[in-house]
């Protein structure tokens, strides 16, 4: 049996596993997200331990026998955060997250003393990663900076709390800024220009690989036969990768969970930075993601849901499965700034075109729509790159819209398709990992392809329609600065 452990921004989600890759069971866990200023956005590592611990305390009481058979376990964690801890390992403040626009001008610095970052890194210093973090808490907080001894993602705290020792992927990793992307190691001179060096990070494996064992007295608790190991694990798009079987180049896929991206595996760095493409390794050897990312997906749902204050399904409902036409509505889906290709942290959303006839209905497609929309500014990127998108699988929570799917069918103008799990895919994945790690199997033998359920074909009509939207709705970016 083997566990994977999803430490995302809006629960936690573990699954477990057996040996033919079936979820015998899962268990999430909410989390909560403080915003003390317009832009900024935290998070209690506390929160993490709790959550995780309460599905775990859960499956023990559901599943207690295939929860004492686990061998291995994988931890999948959103990316970029910064967790400051002082020499006792205890966080010094709330964790920064990746959506944390406060960091701007810190970016700016950065790239100015490190002119390298872009060549070495394979992306533009952007306020979501974690090395401008650490400038800002240095000249804003330089008493917690001070007193920092160690910087870890998310779910590096979460494995530091799990075995003891402070241990991060490669995939991980490569969203901080601190990583040379072709070395698959931490750059010294990426250290130094933030005013750290290697004692603050912690070691490095690839995601496929052992970690570090479960702490005798957790795996008491969890009434394990043996100490598990925990694998390198993945930050949550890779993790997601491994979970859908994307693990060669051709295999794009979508994620549309809390924010959104559009991803590609490739076996060689293919960086555009200037346009905001992302480069990640993956969690595997020698492969890498390009990736377009967009700061809200289906948290743009969420929004709308409470500004209706009804349920997601009720609001999705009405709309069916396919749209007729476009809406009359156009909607930026930039509520907490965008990333590609914008890479603006201070530019909002936008709802366009209201008129005394506009419904509910209308409003929710246009927000389904600008997040379809914002993804194929992250295709036309990634084509920039060398990448071209002939296909795409989606995982998140977002996937379970049949009406979103079908939108992003005909404004992507490619087939879409679907699974069965497809919103715990990045749990899934860590399981994956945690198995590779206990089993050393072929990488290939284990990351295969889940069946399809359903594909979203585009349709020739609707294609045309909102390819000739979609350059009205690209004028109604307006930055701020």
């Amino acid at each position: 049996m083997y566990l994977g452990i999803d430490l995302g921004t809006s629960a936690v989600k573990t699954v477990l596993v057996d040996g033919a890759q079936r979820v015998i069971a899962s268990e999430s866990r909410a989390l909560t997200i403080a915003s003390p200023l317009s832009g900024y956005f935290e998070q209690d590592p506390a929160q993490w331990i709790d959550a995780t611990f309460a599905t775990l305390d859960a499956l023990k009481a559901t599943h207690a026998r295939e929860l004492a058979a686990v061998e291995g376990i994988g931890l999948s964690g959103q990316m970029h955060g910064a967790t400051l801890l002082d020499a006792s390992d205890t966080p010094l403040r709330p964790c920064i997250l990746w959506n944390d626009g406060r960091s701007a001008a810190e970016c700016r610095v950065l790239e100015q003393r490190w002119p390298a970052l872009r060549a070495t890194t394979g992306n533009k210093a952007m306020p979501g990663f974690t090395a401008p973090k650490l400038l800002w808490i240095a000249t804003h907080e330089p008493e917690i900076f001070a007193a920092t001894k160690r910087v870890l993602l998310p779910k590096a705290y979460l494995r530091l709390v799990l075995t003891g020792e402070a241990i991060e992927d490669v995939s991980d990793a490569s969203g901080s800024l601190w990583l040379d992307a072709e070395r698959r190691d931490w750059s010294d001179a990426a250290l130094a220009a933030t005013g750290l060096s290697r004692a603050h990070m912690p070691r490095l494996v690839e995601g496929c690989s052992p970690s570090a064992t479960l702490r005798s007295e957790l795996a008491q608790r969890w009434g394990m036969i043996r100490r598990p190991m925990i694998a390198g694990g993945a930050g949550d798009n890779p993790a997601g990768a491994i979970g859908i079987g994307a693990i060669r180049p051709g295999t794009a896929f979508i994620s549309l969970g809390t924010s959104g991206a559009l991803l590609a595996p490739t076996s060689h760095i293919a960086a555009n930075p200037d346009r905001v493409v992302h480069t990640f390794c993956h969690a595997i050897p020698a492969m890498w993601i390009q990736a377009g990312a967009i700061l809200s997906a289906a948290s743009c749902l969420a929004w709308v849901a409470r500004l209706f204050g009804v349920a997601e399904a009720e609001l999705l409902a009405p709309l069916g499965s396919r749209p007729q036409a476009p809406s009359p509505v156009s909607f930026l889906p930039y509520l907490a700034g965008e990333r590609t290709p914008h890479d603006d942290p201070v530019v909002r959303g936008m709802l366009d075109g209201l008129s005394h006839s506009t419904d509910r209905g209308a409003i929710v497609q246009a927000v389904l729509e600008g997040v379809a929309f914002a993804l194929a500014d992250c295709r036309d990127a990634l084509a920039d790159a060398g990448i071209a998108v002939a296909e795409a699988d989606v995982i998140g929570g977002g996937s379970r819209s049949r009406f979103w799917l079908s939108v992003l069918a005909n404004v992507l103008n490619v087939p879409i398709h679907r699974f069965a799990e497809g919103e715990t895919g990045a749990a899934f994945g860590a399981a994956r990992l945690g198995r590779l790690a206990v089993t050393s199997e072929a990488i290939d033998a284990v990351c295969t392809r889940p069946q399809r359920i359903e594909t979203f074909e585009p349709d020739r009509v609707l294609v045309d329609a909102y390819a000739e939207r979609l350059p009205a709705w690209r004028e109604l970016y307006r930055p701020r600065h």
